[in-house]
């Protein structure tokens, strides 16, 4: 018998056994980690059910034997430090470096969160100047997935002008903001895709639970994927005939339909349950005309996330809407903003939910504005008061209350901070209507904290509106350099029904 004949087999063998036993760690562990300071930290991963597994970070060791193949052990509460070593050992061992505790953060949405760095206005400056090893970046994969996945290809990435280019730009900006704020490191986990409805980053038992959530998105996914194979077989059957006569063509793609929870699925499950600070939204474009229906499902996704990770009611910050579309000579409706009316409702339904109002940074002719520092600026800001309990004024001016005088509308605010101004001359963007219910330009004139408004040709208002509209043009703000969100204070029915 030839030895040689059965080295080979015996070799692999002995290979694949060694990697059977290996302990493996979840792929949001790995070195330039951020570990979330201040809460009990789980560590996971995989092993041989039996194999004790040891982690040490600093003065603290844990064990733990796998139970089918999983383990995870809790660090207790971290403080903010130097950079040290996690290491892991079982039949192998796995060592970290560069290790911190500091604050971390999820940063999610569509297009205008996944926008890189780069592609913005003073980006590439700002991405030169970006070294920081105080900041940490990492970046999800895009996956859609039709299950939920528990695990995720990435690593962490030291902040500097080689990662920061293709990095997020909003998520960059806050973490830029606030770590210089809170001297001490911050990690945001980058988590997006671009086009994508706010029902993708929901699980699909709190969408199918939900008897309107089920008739409206998850029962109608069919029907539009359907018409997406069709569309999409038409079009490489017209390509092909393009290319076979030797004719130019140049049609998009169709655009594929989106199956509800896919997003939660791949690119949001496999990141519960990493310790995390709170989280940051910027997405809202994708669900424009069905606000009604946002008010309740934003909300919802919102108490998904927190009741699967575990760590109660955990900050989440948004950003409303930005100015986008035609602007229009007279008040009209506007499904845009019955969206960021929508957006504002999140926040008092729900504790520790905060927004930015970027009423001043939109592109006419652009739905992605390229001016993502103030976003940012604006979403650190909102998280030193929210999640940080820090006496800065993070919000601009809300409506509160109307009240009806001798023909005049007077207003009153919330988060005036030190008081109510117009930039840049006399107010505009406010619109009266008596019981007609037709909106016309009136008079806006700061009295104190609040903002009387008028028309001769409204002598008996009973509504009035800021900044309704695709592209609002207003100019209300807090001398503390916070615009005001637009509101109506009529409950007049909305523009659309929003079913999907």
């Amino acid at each position: 018998m030839n030895p040689r004949k059965f080295l080979i087999p015996v070799a692999l063998l002995a290979c694949a056994c060694t990697a059977q036993a290996d302990v493996r760690l979840h792929g949001l562990f790995s070195d330039n980690m951020v570990l979330q300071r201040g809460i009990a930290v789980p560590i996971w991963g995989w092993a041989d059910e039996g194999e004790e597994v040891t982690v040490q970070f600093g003065n603290q060791t844990e064990r733990v034997m796998p139970k089918s193949g999983r383990w995870m052990v809790r660090l207790k509460k971290l403080k903010a430090g130097e950079p040290t070593t996690l290491k892991v050992s079982g039949r192998n061992t796995i060592t970290l470096t560069n290790v911190v505790a500091g604050e971390v953060w999820l940063a999610s949405g569509q297009s205008n969160m996944e926008m890189a760095l780069k592609d913005t206005y003073s980006g590439q400056a700002d991405a030169g100047a970006s070294s920081n090893p105080m900041i940490r970046l990492y970046i999800v994969p895009r996956l859609r997935a039709e299950s939920p996945k528990d695990d995720v290809v990435g690593k962490w990435q030291t902040c500097g002008p080689k990662t920061a280019p293709d990095f997020s730009a909003v998520a960059y900006y806050f973490a830029r903001d606030l770590q210089k704020a809170l001297n001490v490191p911050v990690g945001v986990i980058h988590t997006s895709w671009g086009g994508s409805p706010a029902e993708v980053w929901m699980s699909e038992k709190v969408l199918t639970s939900n008897p309107e959530y089920k008739r409206d998105i998850v029962d109608t996914y069919p029907a539009a994927q359907k018409k997406y194979e069709e569309a999409l077989a038409a079009f490489e059957k017209e390509q092909a005939d393009a290319k076979r006569e030797g004719k130019p063509f140049n049609k998009y793609r169709p655009w594929q339909a989106w199956r509800p929870t896919e997003l939660y699925n791949g690119m949001i499950a496999p990141l519960i349950p990493f310790a995390v600070k709170g989280a940051i939204w910027y997405q809202g474009e994708s669900n424009a005309g069905r606000a009604e229906q946002y008010r309740t499902l934003f909300a919802d996704m919102i108490k998904n996330w927190r009741k699967d990770w575990g760590q109660g009611n955990f900050p989440f910050l948004e950003v409303q809407l930005a100015p986008f579309m035609e602007i229009k000579a007279q008040p009209g409706e506007s499904t845009w903003a019955e969206l960021r009316e929508a957006q504002v409702y999140a926040t008092k339904k729900l504790s520790n939910v905060g927004i930015a109002v970027i009423t001043d940074v939109g592109e006419e002719k652009d739905i992605h504005p390229k001016k993502k520092e103030p976003v940012g600026a604006r979403l650190a800001l909102a998280a030193r008061g929210i999640a940080y309990d820090e006496k800065v004024v993070y919000s601009g001016p809300m409506y509160k209350t109307m009240a009806i005088k001798e023909g005049r509308a007077i207003l009153s605010f919330d988060n005036v901070g030190s008081g109510l101004t117009s930039k840049d001359g006399e107010l505009k963007g406010f619109a009266i209507a008596g019981p007609d219910k037709k909106f016309v330009w009136a008079k806006a004139e700061i009295d104190g904290n609040k903002v009387v408004v008028h028309s001769p040709d409204v002598p008996n208002p009973v509504a009035v509106r800021y900044g309704w509209a695709d592209f609002p043009v207003v100019n209300l703000w807090n001398k503390d350099g916070l615009p005001a969100s637009p509101f109506r204070t009529d409950d007049f029915p909305m523009t659309t029904a929003g079913k999907r």
